[in-house]
């Protein structure tokens, strides 16, 4: 499999487990969902948020190098202000943006290309700390973060008695026939 190939897999398990994620949010009520359960964003609601956020800034990153055309419409909204913002101020606001990004990163990592993802990215961090690494890297970190703050959410889930199911990648690997 191709690096191509395996960002491809990450996107797709990525939108997979957020709409897992957002159906379970989704049969929370609002104090549930806003509880401070002493995660590092705090609530459910808060990670989400954090994902949402932490997300938008990658992407309006991702925007600004050469193979990031197709998100070039990112750079004409607001940025988020910080990693714990909540722009967006219930659940359904914030499950449409999810939705959105989702289908947003998929388009795009169908559109990268070996070449791309060689090619560094040049950019700020939110402490305005200048970075300049190679994109397809940076892309197993945005895969990476999400992953572990959904490891988080399904915690605080499970500590509230419900059950995500099956987390791992795995699920979404195809079975290939023995050769």
């Amino acid at each position: 499999m191709s690096e191509v190939d395996n960002l491809a897999l990450l996107a797709d398990y990525n939108r997979w487990m957020n709409q897992r994620l957002y159906a379970l949010a989704g049969e929370l009520d609002d104090t549930a969902l806003q509880a401070d359960r002493g995660a590092f964003f705090g609530s459910v609601f808060g990670t989400l948020s954090h994902l949402a956020v932490a997300d938008t800034i990658w992407m309006r990153r991702y925007a600004t190098h050469p193979a990031g055309q197709p998100l070039a419409a990112l750079l004409d909204e607001p940025a988020p202000t910080s990693l714990d913002a909540r722009p967006w101020p219930d659940l359904p606001a914030l499950r449409a943006r999810r939705e959105w990004l989702d289908g947003l990163i998929m388009d795009w990592v169908a559109t990268l290309t070996p070449q791309a993802l060689d090619r560094p990215l040049a950019y700020r961090n939110v402490k305005g700390e200048a970075a300049h690494r190679r994109l397809g890297s940076l892309l197993v970190h945005f895969f990476n973060h999400q992953t572990h703050h959904r490891g988080q959410l399904t915690t605080l889930l499970s500590q509230m008695g419900m059950d995500a199911g099956v987390t791992d990648l795995l699920v979404r690997i195809s079975d290939e026939p023995e050769r």
